[in-house]
């Protein structure tokens, strides 16, 4: 923000910085170790009085001080050049922090070249012991370089106290700074090995080489087994946050924490190697392999450290792209343009949008991503997103996946980022975004005559939506599984609920009676759904198929067909989200019909996981999933939670959600301390898409009335309420699943919490905890007293129904009578209108009373009395007028 910016691509996301580092802190450790290596050399040369060893040293020095003060020195300068230009500010707060160490450390340093030059220029001059005092003076300076070093760079891993003090003393004797420099020092006594043996294979006599090569062996192998010992007192001193990372998140860190610990055991068995009398084809090729694994090695050391403090390039303080968190909330406000001072776009406009996309991309990204280059390639890992999901990943950043610091500045700015990547570095993944929605065919609804007089046959769907996962072949969200309930009522002066003595059944219409062509979903619910033998094709997992005899229900009042296994694909290869069921009844002893009716039983495969997740809409470019897509969220998942689901889907054996989270839609109980389906895909997913309105809804459920299925089709709708008046927005939905979560002790829920805000109630602390499917939003919240409600901004939110007996998808009248029988499943509860065919859902109420009207309003009394009624039998308030007369034509008001 206060500096300008070296606009890097290719080679951006720290290349420059990693490649000059690991070369020069390699060396520079074998700068330390070398220094001891060269000592105890000498005092071996003049105990053993051989004049090879002594000739091989001297040599040895040479090498030592044009790798190690020459070319490391260079390196080192590289790398102050490096950040000075990658992170300038991260750069200009340690050299004011730690003026006084960098200047000590720089002290040493000098008193490093001296020592050397002098070891070497008076190697045959001086008295051996006046020598080597010398000697030990180097290494005493190189190894407070090291210890001074040492302080400074991890206090970037882990500040300490000096958070809060920001005292000298609490930063650099800060909690790792013991762990590190011993670490540090036995590594550096290993690479001075490694180093050795270049060096040692290459003495002319045979003698001393071997004994050369053997000391090598000596100094790579021993100290390795402190290096252990050391490296487990480093991780244990860690931070949480960055001893989880490195211990239970390995998988964040890429290949460097495993190949670390393999390239370590390389490093010891090829030290030991060595050891053993081989030939010089056999010895030369190996020293400069276990040199080139040691570069490894310690490349794999520094990223590890490095990624282990992420998303901070100075833990606690200051982000990886060198905004401080204590900055956040301001630049959140004034724009990150704004506050930058060496851009050219101050603000976001229509006409720049791209351009100031790049800009930000510089400041906020290029710290870490390269375009295109061999370091955290970001082409890659933006591959799968539409601008939307671009976006969408940009706003959960930082809140649940800790290792990327959060994005800050505006919405707009935010958007403008997503679509630089998205539409300037990928060209536009323009076959990511929703294309036109399939225009639904007006499909017929033909009511049946009424087969006589004397009886009322009602049938819904429970739902009113039934949405599906198609993606079988990967995991199983959610079966086609479509409950049908219905009710028999007998005409007369005191209608009677019809329980016994007849046979209700059901068929759906032609073209959806063989859906196992289209989804593959009986192939795997054996498994799946732990059944004790396998289900014949069509059948669903109630053991129903797609035509049959209901059952009745377990209170006793009506008749039902539980988990239905119909699919939005008829014959013909089209999309069709509601297809329609002929209920009949008959006698059970005569089989003579007593009534007969039709109903939808809406199911939708329009689920958006392809918004965020990659891929296509699977079936007719509306709706579907494709294995792109299926494949990508069980990746994810396996990234986040170290499972394997997607190993397990290629291997055949594809996972149900709900058999490890419970779900009480489907009655599964799910793991122990795993949190539930509901509470788990909305807590997440709420993290990403917060401060939006209902239109979010959409992006995942079939609910958009310009999508292909439009699903919220009832009289709610038609008068403008959206799924935010009921169950709140995305983040206060989320929260209320989570805080019952929360009180079930899953810790988890409580993660997912606290990124989120309540945007309908006073705070989160206020929201009301509910189980999915048990507690929901009351009708009579806003209903009171089954009255008009008082007020237009009046919310159903944060209100439930005490359990299932209360939930208007099973509760009865004071008759016995359902209500869904006279005012239609939920989200198309009557006058409903169908972008399918305006009166798809109306069918039971045009056949009995000849308009769209829930079932017996405006006085139709006369559907089941046989007698003129005045009083309110069903539930108070129900012989008014129906209110919303504009949605229906006058001839139905009549």
């Amino acid at each position: 923000m206060e500096y300008p910016i070296w606009q890097l691509t290719t080679l951006a996301g720290g290349f420059w910085i990693a490649f000059i580092a690991v070369v020069h802190v390699y060396v520079a450790h074998f700068a330390v170790g070398g220094g001891l290596f060269l000592v105890l050399t000498e005092h071996k040369a003049v105990r053993e009085d051989s004049p090879a060893i002594l000739a091989y040293l001297q040599k040895h020095t040479l090498f030592f001080l044009l790798l190690s003060m020459v070319f490391g020195g260079l390196t080192g300068v590289g790398i102050w050049f490096s950040i000075a230009l990658i992170s300038p500010q991260a750069t200009s707060m340690l050299i004011h922090t730690f003026v006084f160490g960098w200047a000590t450390e720089w002290v040493c340093f000098l008193g490093e070249i001296i020592a050397l030059l002098v070891y070497f220029y008076a190697f045959a001059r001086m008295a051996r012991r006046d020598h080597m005092i010398v000697g030990w003076l180097y290494f005493i300076f190189a190894w407070l370089s090291l210890f001074f070093i040492t302080g400074i760079i991890d206090f970037m891993l882990a500040p300490g106290k000096w958070l809060e003090t920001g005292n000298f003393w609490d930063g650099f004797f800060n909690p790792v700074f013991w762990p590190s420099v011993t670490l540090r020092t036995f590594l550096a006594f290993t690479f001075a090995g490694l180093f050795g043996f270049v060096t040692a294979i290459r003495i002319p006599d045979a003698t001393a080489r071997l004994s050369m090569v053997r000391s090598c062996s000596l100094w790579t192998a021993l100290p390795f087994v402190f290096v252990l010992a050391a490296g487990w007192w480093y991780v244990h001193s860690f931070p949480p946050y960055a001893y989880e990372m490195v211990m239970f998140k390995i998988q964040k860190l890429g290949f460097f924490v495993p190949s670390f610990l393999v390239l370590g055991a390389v490093i010891m068995l090829g030290g030991l190697f060595m050891a053993f009398k081989m030939p010089a084809a056999v010895t030369k090729p190996t020293a400069y392999v276990l040199l080139v694994i040691g570069l490894c090695y310690m490349g794999c050391f520094e990223f590890s450290r490095e990624a282990a403090r992420k998303p901070y390039i100075i833990n606690g303080y200051m982000y990886s792209n060198s905004i401080l968190p204590s900055q956040t909330a301001a630049i959140n406000a004034r724009g990150v343009l704004r506050t930058a001072k060496w851009v050219t776009n101050k603000a976001v406009t229509k006409e720049n949008e791209v351009d100031a996309g790049r800009e930000i991309f510089q400041l906020e990204c290029a710290s870490c991503h390269s375009i295109g280059g061999p370091l955290n390639d970001i082409l890659p890992k933006t591959l799968k997103f539409s601008v939307f999901g671009m976006d969408s990943e940009l706003n959960g950043q930082g809140k649940l996946v800790r290792y990327m610091p959060p994005f800050v500045g505006t919405v707009n700015e935010r958007w403008a980022l997503a679509r630089y990547i998205v539409d300037d570095l990928h060209s536009g993944n323009t076959h990511l975004e929703d294309g036109p929605a399939q225009t639904p065919q007006n499909l017929p609804a033909v009511v049946p005559k009424k087969e006589n007089d004397d009886y009322v046959l009602l049938a819904w769907n429970n739902l009113g939506m039934h949405c599906i996962s198609d993606s079988d072949p990967f995991w199983i969200l959610l079966p086609p599984a479509n409950d049908l309930i219905a009710q028999l009522i007998k005409r007369g002066d005191g209608p009677e609920i019809i329980t016994s003595g007849v046979e209700i059944t059901y068929a759906v219409e032609s073209g959806f009676e063989n859906p196992a062509g289209q989804v593959t979903f009986w192939d795997h619910a054996q498994s799946l759904f732990e059944l004790e033998k396998p289900l014949p094709v069509n059948v669903g997992v109630s053991g129903n198929k797609v035509m049959g005899i209901m059952k009745p229900t377990p209170g006793g009042e009506a008749f039902e067909a539980s988990l239905v296994p119909v699919v939005p694909y008829p014959d013909d290869g089209s999309f069709n989200p509601y297809p329609l069921f002929t209920v009949t009844a008959k006698d059970s002893a005569t089989g003579k019909v007593l009534a007969t009716t039709r109903c939808v039983a809406p199911t939708s495969t329009e689920m958006g996981c392809k918004n965020c997740h990659g891929g296509t809409w699977r079936v007719a470019g509306v709706a579907g999933f494709t294995g792109e897509t299926s494949a990508d969220v069980l990746a994810v998942h396996d990234r986040i939670n170290k499972t394997t689901l997607l190993a397990d889907a290629r291997a055949g054996k594809p996972w149900l959600c709900q058999s490890c989270h419970r779900d009480p839609v489907l009655g599964a109980k799910g793991k122990e301390g795993v949190i539930s389906f509901p509470a788990a895909i909305h807590g997440w997913h709420a993290n990403y898409l917060t401060g939006r309105d209902e239109n979010v809804c959409y992006r995942c459920h079939p609910a958009k009335n310009t999508g292909s299925t439009g699903c919220l089709r009832g009289v709610h709708t038609g008068v403008g309420l959206t799924c935010i008046k009921c169950h709140g927005t995305l983040e206060d939905h989320a929260l209320s699943l989570l805080k019952y979560e929360k009180n079930r002790g899953i810790v988890s829920a409580e993660k997912l919490m606290q990124g989120l805000d309540s945007r309908v109630v006073a705070s989160k602390e206020a929201i009301n905890p509910r189980d999915a499917w048990v507690n929901e939003p009351d009708c009579l919240n806003c209903h009171v007293a089954f009255e008009k409600p008082v007020a237009r901004d009046v919310s159903g939110f944060n209100t439930w129904t005490a359990g299932v007996a209360e939930l208007f998808r099973v509760r009865t009248d004071d008759m016995g009578v359902r209500c869904e029988a006279c005012h239609g499943s939920t989200h198309a509860n009557y006058p409903a209108t169908n972008i399918y065919g305006k009166n798809r859902d109306n069918i039971p109420p045009l056949q009995y009373q000849g308009n769209s009207l829930p079932i017996g309003s405006n006085r139709h009394c006369g559907v089941c009395h046989t007698q003129p009624m005045s009083d309110e039998g069903h539930h108070p308030n129900m012989t008014g007028m129906f209110r919303n007369a504009r949605l229906i034509s006058k001839e139905e008001m009549k």
